[in-house]
């Protein structure tokens, strides 16, 4: 089993909308430059991650309900994890399309490209999510700091973000459509945080050194 110590990860929630599929892209290719990631494995991520989230956005759920994104690397194992989590019902299934379709071959693709992918049932709530596994032995180890709930977080202290240390800037609070609690931390550099209250997040104080 590998060390939890050893795993390292990002998570963040994409609306429902095409728009989210390029978005999605250009956030994991930010976390994986991040981690220095050579440009086959970003590429095969990049291509694996697209097709679970294009999957999750055509699935029938209701409109407010936000897709959820993880990216995870374990050191221990050399694989770098990608999660989709939709509140849709059914399991996907690997189709073959007829010559004639344009669709249906997504899960062939996330197949052919990965270690292995499955389904699993959302911990809490409804829904499901897909994870797919690729090697990825030579990332950067990570840089570690104090691990938080996103609420505690203050202005002028530093999170890391895209496996870099960004500033924070202001910290406001607002409730997704859903009922639940945000936490939008607005950085010195790149797009806006915005984090379940609880959600952790690894900080440090403005000024220290971070480990290298």
């Amino acid at each position: 089993m590998a060390d939890p110590s050893s795993t390292r990860e990002v998570t963040f929630r994409l609306a429902r909308h095409r728009r989210s599929v390029p978005r999605v892209r250009a956030l994991l290719l930010a976390v994986l430059h991040g981690w220095e990631a050579g440009q086959e494995v970003a590429e095969t991520a990049e291509l694996v991650l697209s097709e679970l989230v294009t999957n999750a956005l055509r699935v029938r759920a209701p409109q407010d309900r936000q897709v959820g994104v993880r990216i995870a690397h374990s050191a221990d194992e050399g694989l770098l994890r990608l999660e989709v989590s939709d509140a849709g019902a059914g399991t996907p299934e690997v189709r073959a399309p007829g010559a004639d379709e344009t669709g249906g071959r997504g899960l062939l693709l996330v197949d052919a490209l990965t270690l292995r992918w499955g389904v699993t049932g959302r911990a809490a709530g409804i829904g499901k999510t897909i994870w797919a596994e690729l090697k990825a032995t030579d990332l950067a180890p990570a840089r570690t700091g104090t691990e938080v709930a996103a609420v505690t977080v203050r202005a002028g202290q530093c999170v890391q973000a895209w496996d870099a240390w960004r500033t924070v800037r202001s910290v406001r609070g607002e409730r997704y459509a859903s009922g639940g609690p945000v936490v939008v931390l607005e950085l010195d550099e790149g797009p806006a945080l915005r984090l379940h209250a609880a959600e952790p997040v690894n900080v440090r104080d403005n000024g220290e050194d971070g480990p290298r």
